[in-house]
């Protein structure tokens, strides 16, 4: 049975961040840093009216963050400020840059062969220029994807992995891996940017797979097909044939 698979776009296989980098810096000046202070990869995408906290405190800086940092983190009002002017781009969505060169066409060249089913999943806030789903549908064709399926959502991927019955889910936000092995019988694949060390505590012990590159997920999932193409031993013929 060919697998059914979710992947996320941002951070996953759109470079979300570099873009919202270059639009804070030309807002606030080349000292800030989008990620400066964070221990894990940006908040997913909400509406800009939707940030709690004081309107002028920095982002709390992570434990492990160096006491004195290069350039500064943003406010909460400058992040405000940023998803306010992103809602103003004209196709913000689909301009972004592929975060693995190739990483998307391999994609749609591996499900063709295995006759996987792929939806993508993402949280992107509308603004100016076409529908979030259609901008993302373009972006995926652009580089590779034909006839993509994009669900733009909101709350919880474990209850989208549980509706749709999905195999496996491949994300970049250890939260969102966390609701699909909780809320689901889905695969959670965890592609982590950063240092290895760094890994939240439990992932795996939860049952996540962890990997560093979406590359590796694809290399992951194919294990798992080549799992399910694998002869049952004699067990496993017998749980068929009386069917459990």
């Amino acid at each position: 049975m060919a697998l059914r698979i979710a992947c996320d776009l941002d951070g996953t296989v759109a470079d979300m961040e570099t873009a919202l980098q270059r639009e804070a810096e030309t807002l606030f000046g080349a000292e800030v840093d989008l990620g400066a202070g964070q221990s894990l990869p940006l908040a997913p995408l909400q509406s800009p009216s939707s940030f709690d906290g004081s309107d002028d405190a920095p982002a709390a800086a992570s434990a492990s963050a160096p006491e004195l940092a290069p350039r500064r983190p943003l406010t909460d009002r400058e992040r405000r400020k940023l998803w306010s002017h992103v809602a103003t781009v004209d196709n913000f969505w689909r301009e972004l840059k592929e975060i693995e060169p190739g990483a998307v066409a391999r994609l749609a060249a591996v499900a063709t062969a295995h006759r996987w089913e792929v939806i993508f999943l993402t949280q992107r806030p509308g603004g100016a220029g076409d529908t979030v789903q259609r901008q993302s549908q373009e972006w995926l064709r652009a580089h590779g994807f034909e006839l993509p399926s994009v669900f733009v959502m909101n709350g919880s991927r474990g209850k989208v992995a549980d509706a749709f019955a999905l195999d496996a889910v491949v994300d970049d936000r250890p939260d969102n891996c966390l609701d699909v092995v909780t809320d689901s019988t889905a695969r959670a694949i965890l592609v982590w940017r950063h240092d290895p060390d760094s890994i939240p505590p439990g992932a795996k012990r939860m049952g996540i797979t962890v990997v560093f590159s979406f590359n590796e997920a694809l290399d992951q999932l194919e294990r798992l097909t080549a799992l399910r193409q694998k002869p049952p031993g004699v067990l496993g013929r017998i749980r068929n044939a009386i069917g459990i």
